[in-house]
């Protein structure tokens, strides 16, 4: 915690008045709903990142080998086209 205070340069002080100024705002009894808000937004994201970063490497993981081609099916089966009409030039 104090390393994450040093980085935005904040001393003890200045942590005891933002958390007086949010107690004044909010008031004691909303306190523990905005804490508990905040944690479950937290874990969310903490819960979302870590999916992403699992369909990543397990889409690195997985051999290209077993992808299908691309079209196949699409090449089969469309119909023909007509041919179309040449020009002679003379």
């Amino acid at each position: 915690m104090n390393a994450m205070l040093a980085v935005f340069g904040l001393g003890g002080m200045e942590v005891v008045l933002i958390l007086a100024v949010v107690l004044l705002l909010f008031g004691a009894k909303r306190l523990p709903d905005l804490a508990k808000g905040l944690g479950t937004g937290i874990k969310e994201f903490k819960k979302a990142t870590r999916e992403v970063t699992d369909e990543i490497q397990n889409a690195a993981n997985e051999p290209a080998a077993k992808s299908p081609p691309a079209n196949t099916t699409a090449q089969s089966t469309s119909q023909p086209q007509p041919a179309s009409p040449q020009t002679k030039v003379i």
